[in-house]
């Protein structure tokens, strides 16, 4: 993706997953912003964004961190919320094992508390390893940990699965966790 996709891709992330106030966006409950509003209120904040454009950044998402609606007339971020929205997703039975990638200085703090979203509504997971060495290389030296996650479920622990396979929970407890030398 060329700069100014990635500049407008991060622009999207802010207005659709935490901060739509701050063009003055409004959001339904699901998340869905109104097209042509945010085009304008985009514009009016001083990013030069037209539906072409718009299309252009969603297609060359290589995460598919946002979607249209059937109509075409709303778009909204798929997962990464830190403000309460309703993305309708349906619980779902994940894999045995699901992974998260992060950073090694993060380790002792998630070997205490267990991986909890902190500013966001859900941890994230990602369905194979290689996407999450990717994650976690976005935070530093990465390292994967390996979730329970079918022993989770089994536990009653609730799962979702995005559009675009990133899996979400609410929490996964250090017990859950497989560290790499364990």
């Amino acid at each position: 993706m060329n700069r100014k996709l990635v500049r407008i891709s991060k622009f999207l992330s802010l207005v659709l997953r935490h901060k739509p106030e701050r063009i003055g966006l409004s959001l339904d409950r699901g998340g869905w912003a109104k097209i042509d509003e945010l085009l304008l209120k985009a514009n009016q904040a001083g990013l030069s964004l037209h539906k072409d454009l718009l299309q252009r950044v969603v297609d060359s998402n290589d995460k598919h961190r946002f979607s249209f609606s059937q109509d075409r007339q709303g778009i909204r971020a798929n997962y990464g919320h830190s403000i309460p929205v309703d993305l309708d997703f349906a619980p779902s039975k994940p894999p045995e094992f699901l992974f998260h990638g992060t950073a090694t200085r993060f380790v002792e703090s998630i070997r205490e508390q267990g991986l909890v979203p902190r500013k966001r509504n859900h941890v994230h997971l990602s369905p194979d390893h290689q996407t999450a060495i990717m994650v976690g290389r976005r935070h530093g030296k990465p390292i994967v940990l390996t979730i329970q996650a079918g022993r989770m479920y089994e536990f009653g622990f609730q799962f979702f699965c995005s559009t675009n396979g990133v899996w979400l929970t609410e929490k996964v407890p250090a017990e859950h966790l497989l560290f790499p030398e364990e």
